[in-house]
């Protein structure tokens, strides 16, 4: 059973509150987060990302979204965007919507924005044809010549460091400054929060757990060992959980690279991993157990390893987004506390 959604009613609330209607507002909102730097209450409004910054002018009315869950956060404050990036990864039904985000356009009774199909990279002509008054791209891989492109469409809210690597609590900041609900994007985060601990303070056993997350194996070739590194969204919210980052796992995650390789000849580095996550099913955790190194790893020998369907919305959601923390949260939750019950008593 997936956790009780208090974001919708946080959502709700803001909604009611604001008299919002899809995509438009009279109110002007200034950002005093690092995110923004506006010298007065009102418009214009900078926001700093690692391009340079985008100045708005006034409030948009038209927002558009490309790239991975960037629309999650004006549509989780009330605002349906004119178009926004289909899901190329984890629907379950075809229709280009992961399940939380069709689940709120039904509570704001409304229709699905354009779906901007991103197989082949993002589709400029169909940005434009949404004129937008806004991009929102706070979490995505956004190239510089991407970001020119589009700038040329609408001020564009980018990345504030590396691509992929944006946390959840900044793409909320970035992205809901991008549509003047800064304010808005504060109380959506501490609600999270506030979630969060609750549904972690129900398994102590999970505090201060090591924990990886693995990347997709391929079981004919355990060779390497490949993870994401501490600087991915994935493996950064396992603190926010109560686990641990490992330390062979932070030695390791180094520049901007979301994941990196270590030889399974190396793998005793991992020997303070206790618990593993990754894409899979019990076939990959019986050929990790079989091979001759990685079984090793303390964490495979405990069968301390939680396996997440990786073309479904639960192994989706383990990369935390807005409405999916919401939605997947008592389920993740709970296979770690399964895999932390297997560790060893200290």
């Amino acid at each position: 059973m997936r956790s009780k959604r208090l974001l919708t009613m946080a959502a709700a609330t803001v909604a009611v509150a604001l008299g919002l209607s899809a995509c438009s507002s009279d109110t002007s909102e200034t950002t005093d987060t690092s995110a923004a730097d506006a010298g007065s209450s009102g418009y214009p409004v900078t926001i700093e990302h690692a391009f340079g910054t985008v100045t708005l002018d006034a409030k948009p009315e038209r927002v558009a979204t490309v790239n991975w869950a960037n629309h999650e956060v004006p549509l989780a404050l009330g605002v349906v965007p004119v178009g926004m990036a289909a899901a190329n990864f984890g629907d379950d039904d075809d229709n280009g919507m992961l399940p939380w985000v069709e689940e709120r356009l039904d509570e704001l009774g409304a229709e699905p924005p354009v779906l901007f199909d991103e197989t082949d990279g993002i589709d400029f002509e169909a940005v434009s044809d949404t004129d937008p008054d806004v991009i929102l791209a706070a979490y995505s891989g956004l190239t510089q010549e991407d970001y020119d492109t589009l700038s040329q469409i609408a001020p564009v809210v980018a990345y504030p460091e590396a691509p992929w690597a944006t946390s959840w609590r900044d793409m909320i900041e970035l992205n809901s400054a991008g549509i003047g609900m800064a304010a808005e994007g504060r109380e959506l985060i501490a609600t999270l929060e506030g979630e969060i601990a609750d549904e972690v303070a129900k398994y102590p056993g999970l505090e201060g757990k090591s924990t990886m997350f693995l990347t997709h194996v391929d079981t004919s070739d355990l060779s390497q060992v490949s993870f994401y590194t501490a600087d991915d969204t994935r493996a950064a919210f396992f603190e926010d959980l109560g686990l641990s980052t490992p330390k062979s796992v932070a030695e390791a995650s180094t520049g901007d690279e979301f994941s990196q390789k270590v030889s399974a000849e190396q793998v005793d580095v991992f020997d303070d991993v206790q618990i593993i996550v990754t894409y899979g099913d019990q076939a990959l955790v019986d050929a990790l157990q079989a091979d001759p190194l990685l079984s090793q790893m303390p964490a495979v020998q405990n069968g301390s390893i939680v396996f997440l369907d990786g073309s479904g919305p639960l192994g989706t959601a383990a990369n935390p987004t807005p409405l999916a923390i919401s939605w997947v949260l008592g389920d993740y939750v709970n296979l770690l506390a399964e895999a932390a019950a297997k560790t060893p008593r200290p």
